[in-house]
């Protein structure tokens, strides 16, 4: 497997209960990686290591303190999953945008207070650097007007396709922790710039006949920099519906301070995956700075919709932006299936017309859709496709967890 430390947790059924999140159809990790994303690339080799042994923590999780308005219908809870270094909160609110903003920036004000000042020092000094790790047209722009300008302006771009409920939950957020508003706006824009190198697979049918009580499984690896202060504020937001709230129950994966979505699911077994595309070749066409940002299009699939169609229309339909690859696993039909997107391209791949071939390098496997990194990264697509042919037929979280990544 890959040399990887994990925040992991695992979901074969959704619910949403006061004293947890049922850990047990969907699998997700956040892979906090020594620079795989940036450094290796599609040009470096993966860096194989022994299984990855880490104890799989099954225990309940601990309720560190509520929050209630009484004059609103604002209210939250919070717990604390896994236990040493790896722990992550796990945030329950009800009510209406602002409201779980704000519920939410109070029962996490210490860690966001913390983590939105220093994401924003990270962010300026990575746009004092290299800025090569930016697309072509933010770097120009940061080289032109200054990190805050570009962002700003890229707001102002795209914000006809922002739906007010999540400016709303960001003001409330801000206001009961007391951090910035502007700097954790601009955050969420350069969050849906940067994309993130990441890896993905759907199987279902002949690829978990083993498996007992579950129908699909979906991985979603989150590769991104340990030098950065993500690492140290993961949680997990689960939003309930009730008097004033917005679409249906989800839970939202990321960290302290963040709104929008890379990782998800809801209440109706739907599931979001996400690769951001670095190598794209010829197969993705126009980029766009102007349209839906990706990481509020996504969570808008788990807020308001209940079926595979209803996320494929969406994104489909969408005036989209950038280069990405996404997986969308509907648990209520065993299905997942794979975008590729940019602004002019929109390509749905199921298990029999998997893209891109790469030479062999990234074979076609009966009831699974998957890719490795990238797009065209045709080492890390190999080694997930041996990985994936290996426990064939019992993929399951514990051999992904431990030798398939």
């Amino acid at each position: 497997c890959l040399n990887r430390h994990f925040f992991l947790f695992l979901l074969k059924k959704f619910a949403f209960k006061m004293n947890c999140v049922l850990l047990t159809g969907v699998l997700f990790l956040a892979a906090l990686t020594n620079n795989l994303a940036s450094g290796a690339g599609c040009h470096g080799k993966p860096q194989f290591g022994k299984p990855n042994l880490i104890p799989i923590n099954t225990k309940e999780p601990v309720m560190v303190k509520k929050y209630v308005n009484s004059t609103t219908t604002s209210r939250g809870v919070l717990y604390k999953g896994g236990e040493g270094d790896d722990w992550f909160y796990i945030c329950h609110v009800w009510g209406t945008p602002y409201e779980v903003g704000y519920a939410a920036g109070h029962l996490m004000r210490e860690s966001i207070r913390e983590l939105v000042p220093s994401v924003w020092q990270y962010m300026k000094k990575q746009a004092e650097g290299d800025l090569k790790q930016f697309p072509k047209w933010l770097a120009d722009l940061i080289a032109q007007v200054g990190l805050e300008v570009a962002l700003d302006l890229t707001f102002d771009a795209t914000k006809h396709w922002i739906g007010k409920y999540f400016l709303d939950e960001l003001h409330g957020m801000c206001d009961a922790s007391g951090v910035n508003y502007k700097e954790a706006l601009r955050i969420h824009m350069l969050g849906g710039l940067t994309q993130g190198k990441c890896s993905m697979y759907g199987a279902w049918g002949d690829a978990i006949k083993n498996v007992k009580g579950v129908d699909l499984m979906q991985l979603r690896a989150l590769d991104w920099a340990i030098d950065g202060p993500f690492k140290n504020h993961p949680s997990i937001t689960v939003y309930h519906t009730g008097p004033g709230s917005i679409g249906k129950p989800f839970l939202n994966i990321g960290w302290t301070g963040w709104i929008g979505s890379i990782t998800g699911m809801n209440a109706e077994k739907m599931a979001i995956s996400q690769i951001g595309v670095y190598f794209p070749g010829k197969a993705f066409g126009k980029e766009s700075r102007v349209g839906y940002p990706f990481i509020f299009m996504l969570r808008d699939v788990l807020q308001f919709d209940s079926t595979l169609q209803q996320g494929l229309d969406r994104i489909g339909n969408a005036t989209r932006t950038c280069d990405l690859l996404f997986g969308l696993g509907d648990g209520k039909i065993s299905q997942m299936r794979g975008m590729a997107v940019s602004y002019s391209v929109f390509k749905v791949f199921t298990d029999t017309n998997l893209e891109p071939r790469l030479n062999g390098s990234h074979p076609k496997i009966k009831d699974i859709v998957y890719w490795g990194m990238d797009w065209l990264c045709p080492t890390y697509n190999k080694v997930l496709s041996e990985q994936l042919h290996k426990y064939y037929g019992s993929i399951n979280a514990e051999n992904t967890i431990k030798y398939i990544l």
